[in-house]
């Protein structure tokens, strides 16, 4: 056998999610791409921020020198210094460069969180719906992922969270904004989740670390602010990368930061940067390193995927779809027409349009719509949807 178990079985269970992508391709093809309304990735539309270019820029006519050579894994000094000056500003905690390690992306800094504190066996709790790719990332580390179902309106489910740990969890992990569904988490859940987590460490006998996935962590509308780990539980770990919030998801330049008064702070920074270099990363990006500490607080412009949550959320609950509606990131998580969601999904293509069944991310009955397009393709789409709802009832 050519392959791992492991990733044959990955490979099998996420099957038809290529059949999907594959037959968007197909569609695309056949039809031409401005006729298939793709609603179906999550990549970013917007172009960087021009201060990224005018910085990028000024670094390649005025070249530092060793500037492409190894530097500390954990990244350059003055990058960690800036990204604990924004901890500590939004948290008021004291933040030091050494809580802070720069990362290849988000994906890749979970997996460093997650090599850095599983032993094998151990379980690490996910909350339903969540990002397909968690149970892999715990995998590839020796751990189990366990699932709990959030609420109807897709919140921490404090009770089924409580009967879910046990004395093999050693961490849980939230998204929020969260990556199907568009929910963010209030503080106060936060906050009476980090003292779950405290009593059940004392019960167990052992930390159970609260990881933050806070990549879309500045993708909020309504002029809400997102919830923040670190203001309710010190054992907590921030995983965020520049994706997103400054368009940049091919340069993969993210960080880690713990929490200042975090167990065993020492040892658990001297471990993530370990990990950092055994997993292959062996450091960030250097040149978009040395870019952020002079970008400042530059961002993509959030009001443009606001837009589109609101054109595309009224046109299908006009409808008759029935949704949640998204307070960031940038998706929609409607309830699927029919039970079988990945059915529908296929059932939408006839329309040439190209959606994500919720089933692939512990989310059945429910599918995703994806921000990341264009004003034309949701006023294009229109139609499809029409006769979607009209097929099925609405």
């Amino acid at each position: 056998m050519a392959i791992a178990d492991s990733i044959r079985e990955s490979m099998e269970r996420g099957s038809w999610i290529r059949q999907m992508f594959e037959a968007g391709a197909q569609l695309k093809a056949k039809f031409g791409a401005e006729n298939v309304f793709d609603f179906s990735l999550g990549n970013p539309i917007l172009e960087p921020p021009e201060e990224v270019h005018q910085q990028l820029l000024k670094l390649l006519e005025n070249p530092e020198k060793g500037m492409h050579r190894y530097m500390p894994n954990a990244g350059f000094p003055e990058t960690r210094e800036f990204v604990a000056e924004i901890m500590q500003t939004e948290t008021k905690l004291p933040f030091q460069s050494g809580d802070v390690v720069m990362c290849v992306g988000a994906g890749g800094g979970l997996n460093v969180v997650l090599k850095t504190l599983l032993n094998p066996g151990d379980e690490v709790l996910a909350l339903a719906p969540y990002f397909v790719e968690y149970g892999s990332y715990v995998n590839n580390h020796g751990g189990n992922l366990s699932v709990v179902n959030t609420t109807a309106d897709f919140q921490p489910d404090l009770a089924a969270i409580e009967d879910k740990l046990n004395p093999r969890t050693k961490a849980v992990i939230i998204n929020s904004p969260n990556n199907p569904t568009g929910a963010v988490y209030p503080q106060e859940i936060l906050d009476q989740l980090g003292e779950l987590l405290k009593r059940k460490s004392l019960e167990f006998g052992h930390v159970i670390y609260l990881i933050s996935d806070d990549i879309y962590r500045y993708l909020v509308f309504d002029g809400l602010t997102n919830s923040n780990a670190f203001l309710s539980y010190s054992n907590s770990i921030l995983v965020n990368s520049h994706s997103k919030d400054l368009g940049l998801p091919g340069e993969r330049i993210g960080y880690i930061a713990v929490h200042p008064e975090i167990a065993e702070r020492e040892e658990l920074q001297q471990a993530l940067v370990l990990c950092n270099r055994i997993l292959g990363f062996v450091n960030a990006p250097a040149m978009m390193q040395k870019i952020l500490p002079l970008i400042g607080n530059a961002r993509v412009d959030i009001s443009v995927y606001e837009k589109s949550r609101n054109r595309i959320f009224s046109m299908i609950t006009e409808l008759g779809f029935e949704a949640i509606k998204p307070q960031g990131a940038f998706y929609i998580f409607p309830k699927s027409p029919e039970e079988d969601d990945v059915a529908f999904v296929k059932r939408a293509q006839e329309e040439n349009i190209l959606l994500v069944p919720g089933t692939g991310f512990g989310g059945p009955g429910h599918f995703r719509i994806s921000l990341c397009c264009s004003t034309e393709t949701i006023d294009n789409s229109r139609a499809g949807f029409k006769r979607l709802a009209d097929y099925y009832g609405l």
